[in-house]
């Protein structure tokens, strides 16, 4: 065999084979560690299982922040009740923040189970028109913790992909963990061969939340994942008596918008911080239906309008490249 090293002891699977390094002929020889460890993978044939599964999504939207504790997967919801609000577009909410899964809490969904058909997972709804996935739904309890390792996220999130049943959707938002590693990779990788029409990156207006939301820039421009914009949550408080502005979270270094236009990413907008909309996440209600006449409400919507206005242009751009190629 060409591929047998000169070496190589009796019985040798040869180098190009995918038991290389693996055999129990394998064992004491001085190729083993080079041959189990630098045979080139082939593509992974989910990514073209997902593909197939995600034809039915007309658009892809990652909800991304590199720092914790910015108000991402409040964000999310806040946004799939936005587009949800248009009853005749189907929305679908995927939670792949495995270790942290907060949209059950937030969307009212908390104690919900997943149900299996012929046809794969099938989500929960919040409404007809807006369903839901998440780990927390695959947890005995919500104070289980998920203790984990690189693989075993990957293999989740690819289920969630490529077996949950989402049928026509219109919208699905993707709401990740902080950060940029194991999570982020996964989805990236398997949305590789679909429509993706970007990222949402959410921050505070304080420096130290900054300084991750850059690097989360950067990892969306080496990944060529296209930034839709960053919003600023908690962007300063109204009091509700004297209607005076307080700077909670003071914008030390300019803030989001100054450090969108450094970057050259577009700026969304900012959402004012409002208890009531904490106490809404954690009764599970829609702050856009409860309160809908707030500033907050008001800058939510504002803000969904651009992403939409966003989406349907970006569409339109793809279908023309396609129909060009």
């Amino acid at each position: 065999m060409a591929d047998v090293p000169e070496n190589a002891p009796e019985h040798c699977p040869g180098t190009g084979s995918e038991q290389a390094g693996k055999t129990s002929a394998c064992q004491g020889c001085p190729n083993q560690t080079i041959c189990s460890s630098s045979k080139p993978l082939g593509p992974d044939p989910a990514v073209q299982e997902v593909k197939e599964r995600m034809s039915s999504v007309k658009h892809k939207i990652l909800v991304l922040s590199g720092k914790g504790g910015v108000g991402k997967s409040t964000f999310t919801a806040h946004l799939a009740y936005g587009l949800a609000a248009d009853d005749s577009k189907q929305i679908a909410v995927l939670d792949v923040d495995i270790c942290g899964p907060s949209i059950p809490k937030v969307m009212g969904l908390e104690g919900e189970q997943v149900h299996q058909s012929g046809s794969g997972w099938s989500p929960v709804y919040v409404e007809d028109n807006l369903g839901v996935m998440s780990v927390g739904f695959l947890l005995s309890s919500p104070s289980d913790a998920v203790i984990w390792r690189g693989p075993k996220k990957n293999g989740l999130i690819k289920q969630f992909l490529r077996d949950v049943d989402w049928g026509e959707v219109d919208f699905l938002v993707v709401d990740t963990p902080p950060g940029t590693s194991d999570e982020h990779l996964s989805i990236v990788q398997y949305l590789s061969n679909t429509y993706v029409d970007g990222a949402i990156i959410i921050t505070t207006p304080q420096e130290v939340s900054l300084l991750d939301v850059r690097k989360e820039i950067n990892f969306c421009k080496k990944v060529k994942m296209p930034v839709i914009g960053v919003v600023e949550n908690m962007s300063g408080f109204v009091c509700p008596k004297c209607k005076k502005e307080s700077q909670i979270f003071p914008p030390t270094t300019g803030g989001a918008e100054k450090m969108a236009a450094d970057m050259e990413v577009p700026f969304l907008g900012k959402v004012p911080l409002d208890p009531r909309i904490g106490r809404c996440c954690d009764e599970g209600k829609s702050f856009l239906t409860e309160i809908p006449e707030s500033p907050a409400a008001d800058a939510y919507k504002q803000i969904i309008q651009k992403i939409l206005d966003y989406c349907g242009k970006k569409l339109e751009e793809n279908q023309f490249e396609i129909v060009k190629d």
